[in-house]
């Protein structure tokens, strides 16, 4: 068969997804519920835009995860250890550049951030390669045993990287463009929060473009409904799933550069910290999905952020609920992906 008939014939096998409005109505309307709640409009506005900002940064984190679970039904418990690694290795890159960070223009600070998420990137990207070839590979189609090892992964990465870098907290400070707020009337929201939103609609922008417009991405959809149909047309769906895990690593990695200047902060235990928040937010979601991974981020960052302004004691909570009550709802979750 033609790689041209192969390819028409994984665009047939997709089912015609018909556009579900609903779940992308919860945004909006968990936001205008918390108004009369927060009863400030100004503190609204800083609330929403916080809870946006850490929400765009977990999807940016689960989004390679869920992939991998929905190619080749995966559960990487040791996906931590690579948004540590990404925040460390920024603290590294950026503790070498401190006269550009400290000075007050803005394109002395790109200078010296940019560098920083690339190298995170790709050394995070390099290290997936070999965590999937050494650890994951000999326990494919082995969910417990996925588990217990990946986890075992994670411990052993976490020890690794107290080692290099130490058991303590290291500081990661922002660029000195990037502290400070913008005014929005009497609403003050930080310029950070403004460009992790931006940041992570620039990564869900392409991976929209990717999945839907190319055809690495229709084979990468494909792969997701029927696994098998793919490999019956020729495609090594090994090779895509080993090329999507060193993607979702690289994007680990910007994430947890971004988690770290989020929090200012670095520690050994971030990535297990943050990994019970990635799989909620891919419950949420529905297991592969990448749209409903980008909802539920969002949903998690609002009510966190919302809960622990109205509520604090319940905010510990928040997300766990908010999962229980999504389930409830659509037991497969926002976006559920069809059996594989």
């Amino acid at each position: 068969m033609s790689v041209s008939a192969a390819t028409a014939a994984a665009q047939e096998a997709l089912p015609t997804v018909k556009t579900d409005l609903v779940p992308l109505l919860l945004l909006p309307v968990l936001a205008l519920v918390a108004v009369p709640l927060i009863g400030s409009f100004s503190t609204w506005v800083t609330l929403t835009f916080a809870g946006l900002a850490m929400g765009m940064i977990i999807f940016i984190i689960a989004s390679g995860l869920t992939l991998v679970f929905g190619l080749m039904d995966v559960l990487n418990f040791g996906h931590g250890v690579f948004i540590t690694l990404g925040a460390f290795l920024a603290t590294t890159v950026l503790g070498t550049m401190v006269n550009w960070t400290e000075s007050e223009r803005l394109l002395l600070n790109l200078l010296a951030v940019l560098p920083a998420i690339l190298v995170a990137m790709v050394v995070v990207g390099a290290v997936g390669l070999v965590f999937e070839r050494v650890i994951i590979r000999p326990v494919y189609g082995q969910p417990l045993k996925q588990i217990m090892i990946t986890m075992g992964g994670m411990i052993i990465g976490e020890e690794l990287i107290k080692v290099v870098w130490g058991p303590q907290a290291i500081p990661l400070l922002l660029p000195a463009a990037f502290r400070g707020s913008l005014l929005f009337g009497e609403a003050a929201v930080e310029k950070y929060r403004l460009i992790a939103v931006a940041i992570g609609l620039v990564v869900f922008a392409a991976m929209f473009w990717v999945l839907s417009r190319t055809k690495i991405g229709l084979l990468i959809r494909a792969g997701v409904q029927d696994r098998e149909m793919v490999e019956s047309l020729g495609y090594r769906i090994r090779r895509l799933f080993v090329g999507v895990f060193v993607v979702g690593s690289a994007l680990a990695g910007l994430g947890g550069v971004l988690w770290g200047l989020y929090n200012q902060s670095v520690t050994p235990q971030m990535g297990g910290q943050v990994t019970v928040l990635l799989f909620i937010v891919i419950i949420i979601g529905g297991m592969g999905s990448v749209g409903g991974c980008f909802i539920g981020s969002l949903l998690v960052g609002l009510v966190a952020n919302y809960a622990g302004f109205l509520a604090p004691k319940v905010a510990l909570f928040s997300n766990i609920l908010l999962m229980v009550i999504v389930l409830m709802w659509r037991p497969e979750g926002l976006y559920p992906v069809g059996k594989r």
